[in-house]
């Protein structure tokens, strides 16, 4: 343990025996076990953990962005392990520092009770463990999203023309989800570039994950519009400034940044899965691409190679028939958190993406539709 953990402990210490129903022996004697940092728990994960992680961390994560199950009351924190794997919930506190205190003492009661064998004091700057999600996500707005998209409301239809392109006319609106099908469609084929469903739906899921299907969003790191793309990236679209924010255009510059994406991914895709059945292949490729949309193409490629951080990948593609399109995709970017920069914001990203595009498919309007085949 180094020194930092261990000042980071006997303050925890201090502070948890004031109060403390726990006896100051039993937290003397936790507090003496090895105590990793969040990515040394991610690190002595076998790799066939992985089986169902996908699964159980999108429960919890529908939880919160829907805000069901646990999240029906928004003013709680849950507790999950390694395996994504729900253990407990807290009622937030009267305040931030209050509530990350409560959060340690529900750590260290979970390792006394046997449910894990480590915990690692969390902080508002530092990751603790077990991890914790916040229910109350009051930017996610993923039900009026859905609504904006499929234009449940007059004022959220429209129409709009770009690039030789009509989608709708002033007296005959249509909604977001058929503008961006039009334009995405067309697009595509203007570029020989292949149309599937599971890559569009996870698209449209994107766009109410980037920015809530709102047109004029943007973000502290000046990430524009319906899909957050930054100022030099529309640039290299050619699009000029004063379309940064047209909704058609955006979708045009996305399609052709995932054309450049898919060919520099195939590369690195091809050689270990394309002995994976089609279906499987296009699930586990159309979330990787929608993960080098969030990450980088070549952060991305770099978990794919063998010579690079693709012992993860290499084990997932030797044993498919183990786990689901889904829990290799995200199996991928979870061994390697850590490295290239992936954090667990790039975890819950590719995540956040499944469920959303998941809850879009159960909507009346799309379920029995190509989208959702």
């Amino acid at each position: 343990m180094n020194c930092r953990a261990i000042i980071s402990n006997w303050i925890l210490l201090i502070a948890l025996m004031v109060g403390s129903t726990i006896p100051i022996a039993s937290v003397f004697a936790e507090s003496k076990e090895s105590q990793p940092d969040w990515l040394n728990i991610i690190r002595q994960i076998p790799y066939q953990y992985s089986k169902n992680f996908h699964s159980n961390l999108s429960t919890i994560r529908q939880w919160v962005l829907l805000e069901n199950g646990f999240c029906e009351q928004q003013d709680r924190h849950l507790l999950f392990n390694r395996r994504g794997e729900f253990l407990a919930y807290i009622e937030n506190d009267w305040s931030k520092s209050s509530t990350q205190k409560k959060l340690n003492q529900t750590r260290l009661e979970l390792v006394k009770a046997g449910k894990v064998k480590n915990w690692i004091i969390g902080s508002e700057k530092a990751t603790g463990y077990p991890f914790a999600f916040n229910c109350n996500q009051p930017h996610a707005d993923i039900h009026q999203a859905i609504n904006r998209l499929l234009g449940e409301k007059k004022s959220d239809r429209l129409w709009g023309t770009w690039d030789g392109i009509t989608a709708g006319t002033k007296y005959t609106p249509i909604s977001l989800f058929e503008l961006v099908e039009k334009v995405y469609r067309i697009k595509s084929e203007r570029i020989n570039q292949p149309v599937n469903s599971a890559e569009f739906r996870y698209f449209l899921a994107q766009i109410i994950i980037e920015s809530g299907a709102r047109k004029n969003r943007v973000s502290s790191e000046n990430a524009i519009g319906l899909l957050q793309l930054k100022p030099e990236v529309l640039q290299d679209c050619q699009i000029p400034k004063k379309f940064y924010k047209h909704r058609m255009a955006q979708v045009d510059c996305a399609v052709r940044l995932f054309q450049q994406n898919r060919r520099n991914l195939r590369k690195a895709f091809d050689p270990v899965f394309s002995h994976l059945p089609k279906a499987k292949q296009d699930v586990i490729f159309s979330m990787l691409l929608i993960q080098s949309y969030h990450s980088g193409i070549g952060r991305m490629s770099k978990l794919l190679n063998p010579e690079d951080q693709g012992a993860a990948t290499n084990y997932f593609a030797k044993n498919h028939q183990d786990f689901t399109a889904e829990d290799i995709a995200t199996g991928i970017v979870y061994h390697n958190m850590g490295r290239e920069g992936f954090g667990l914001a790039s975890l819950y990203y590719v995540i956040d993406v499944a469920v959303v595009a998941d809850k879009l498919c159960k909507q009346a309007d799309l379920k029995d539709s190509w989208t959702c085949a």
